[in-house]
């Protein structure tokens, strides 16, 4: 088993830091769903501002909010207004990944989804390929 990414949120910036909150992050079901990352999964959380790396559980704000809020413990990696990379991973057999194409949802400083990706591997041989597909074309 290999372990690939899954759902990607790339450039979603933090609009609050609750640290007297149960441990988790909160984020826009809407994103979440066109994503397809779920309530209580465990996703990587990455800041491009500082380099911190943390892994939590997902838990949905308000929809349409565009939420995206560090709790408990996580609320110290970061202050609002910070650019996150946000993953969900699955462990697959390696002979699966060309039937995978992760999505990645892009966002800009408000929160907005300005572009929708697909991660693509083909493979051909024994050589394998790497593309991102707009999934607007």
């Amino acid at each position: 088993m290999i372990q690939i990414l899954r759902a990607k949120l790339h450039g979603l910036h933090v609009t609050d830091c609750d640290l007297n909150y149960h441990g988790s992050i909160t984020l826009d079901p809407e994103h979440c769903v066109v994503a397809g990352i779920y309530p209580l999964e465990f996703v990587n959380v990455w800041n491009k501002n500082n380099g911190q790396r943390i892994s939590t559980y997902v838990i949905y704000g308000e929809p349409g909010s565009g939420c995206c809020i560090l709790n408990g413990a996580a609320a110290r990696t970061c202050q609002k207004g910070d650019e996150l990379i946000i993953t969900a991973s699955e462990y697959i057999e390696p002979s699966f990944l060309v039937e995978r194409s992760p999505t990645v949802i892009m966002f800009d400083a408000e929160n907005r989804i300005t572009e929708r990706l697909y991660y693509h591997v083909g493979k051909s041989e024994n050589r394998y390929s790497f593309s991102a597909v707009s999934a607007d074309d």
